[in-house]
């Protein structure tokens, strides 16, 4: 975990160089276990976590809000959550939301992947938060697959939806892009992917390709998918005005006559 810390501590100051004002990193930045017992045996508090306490130390430092995806122990310690946080500019969690929907796949020839038995699942989708580039609606990773939380977060009011990642090489090359650009444009939000990328240890790898992508659907920013020597960040203007522009003149209105109102 130290060595993590000090990889998304120089994301902080890459952000800060490039004059960014939010930074938004991967789904388990803190550690990718190879085990399930490993992941569970790694897991600290939020309050004890030299990990979360180091990103609070940079982003009061900086006065850089961060979205950063970490590891909570479950109040029985069997388990863990996999959860995003934010924390402001002073250095403070202001909000918190837990993965809803967990990666459990077994495909023939591949490695089989089961976060059920290390992770528990959330059961709370988080209304979106008021920041200085808009306001945010939290998600993860394998939520991606599923449209309806991203649009309850659209109807509660979101103009940028967070997928922090550590998607599979096969499945990333399938549907990474296809996912995020949809949830992009039904949404008309937004999308921020922060993406794990390359090999944490002989079972897993992560296909990368960080992106952020418009209302429109037009791919703003990417990144590649192969590890280098650095950590490196993409940046983009988000376009308050030309979000609304976008569903003024697109309205997408919602036939709740017919089928239930998500």
């Amino acid at each position: 975990m130290a060595h993590n810390l000090s990889q998304c501590r120089l994301l902080v100051q890459k952000a800060v160089a490039a004059g960014a004002q939010f930074l938004f990193l991967p789904e388990a930045s803190d550690y990718i276990a190879s085990s399930a017992s490993e992941t569970v045996s790694l897991v600290q508090p939020l309050t004890t976590s030299p990990f979360v306490l180091g990103l609070q130390s940079s982003a009061h430092e900086h006065k850089l809000p961060i979205n950063v995806g970490i590891h909570e122990p479950t109040q029985d310690r069997k388990k863990v959550k996999n959860t995003l946080v934010w924390i402001d500019e002073d250095g403070e969690i202001k909000h918190r939301y837990q993965k809803l929907h967990l990666f459990d796949v077994d495909r023939p020839g591949g490695p089989v992947l089961k976060e059920s038995n290390s992770v528990e699942k959330g059961s709370d989708i988080v209304p979106p938060f008021p920041t200085g580039c808009g306001n945010v609606g939290m998600l993860i990773c394998f939520d991606l697959r599923f449209p309806e939380p991203s649009l309850s977060l659209h109807r509660q009011g979101a103009q940028i939806i967070t997928y922090p990642s550590a998607f599979t090489v096969p499945t990333g090359l399938a549907h990474w892009s296809t996912l995020l650009r949809a949830r992009a444009i039904e949404t008309q939000s937004y999308v921020i992917a922060a993406a794990q990328v390359g090999s944490h240890n002989e079972r897993r790898s992560s296909y990368g390709h960080s992106m952020i992508v418009s209302p429109w659907g037009d791919l703003l920013a990417e990144l590649g998918g192969e590890k280098k020597d650095e950590p490196e960040i993409a940046v983009a203007e988000i376009d308050l005005a030309r979000l609304e522009k976008i569903r003024r003149e697109m309205p997408l209105l919602r036939r709740t006559d017919v089928y239930p109102e998500i």
